[in-house]
């Protein structure tokens, strides 16, 4: 598998490209988004002729998803549950709940991206969307947590973003839904917070006072 991104290109450039223009009139392609699947289509035919398959972005479903494609449903679960209604694979990571750049606690660090990611939120996450019938559920690929470094400037502040919320991620993604029990989650961590310790690893302290 290969990931080619796919997201946050600004279409306002190619409103103002003589070539992008060109291309469309070329291809009858009537929008900016239309011309974006265009591209990634060119570029999965490309992949897959190397035995590869692309993994993009919630965005390449903008326009017509590409034949093969897998998509990473960053923007809540939106483009997940489009994927795999359309019979694609999808990988969920919604940015609310999956993003270990964004901080644990409100107001926790003025360092860090977007609203909190709280530890229950993300153990209390299913990936397998309910609006996905048994069939289109086949389709849900598993998840991802994120960590975007934009303001994690060292070695320790990537361990302190990840930890515990990687405990909860690997809990959510390894076991079935009716076993989840955050409470008793919650308990088994101080055990986890002492191998933490024991190993040198950085965590969020504050869970310690609960």
């Amino acid at each position: 598998y290969i990931h080619i991104g796919g997201d946050e290109a600004s279409k306002v450039w190619w409103k103002q490209s003589a070539v992008s223009q060109q291309i469309m009139k070329a291809n009858n392609l009537k929008t900016e988004s239309e011309l974006q699947s265009y591209f990634i289509r060119r570029i999965e035919k490309f992949v897959n002729s190397k035995g590869k398959t692309i993994i993009g972005w919630n965005e390449i479903l903008q326009g017509g998803l590409a034949p093969n494609a897998v998509v990473m449903s960053w923007q809540g679960e939106k483009g997940g549950i489009e994927a795999a209604k359309q019979y694609h694979k999808a990988i969920m990571t919604p940015e609310n709940k999956m993003y270990f750049n964004h901080a644990q606690f409100v107001k926790e660090d003025s360092l860090t991206a977007g609203k909190p990611s709280l530890l229950a939120d993300v153990y209390n996450y299913e990936p397998i969307p309910a609006e996905l019938d048994a069939e289109q559920a086949k389709y849900i690929w598993g998840g991802q947590g994120c960590l975007w470094t934009e303001y994690v400037t060292n070695p320790a502040k990537v361990q302190y973003q990840l930890f515990p919320r990687l405990d909860a991620l690997s809990e959510i993604l390894w076991s079935p839904k009716e076993k989840k029990n955050y409470a008793d989650f919650q308990k088994r961590l101080k055990t986890q917070f002492k191998r933490y310790d024991l190993i040198g690893i950085e965590y969020s302290k504050k869970y310690l006072e609960n």
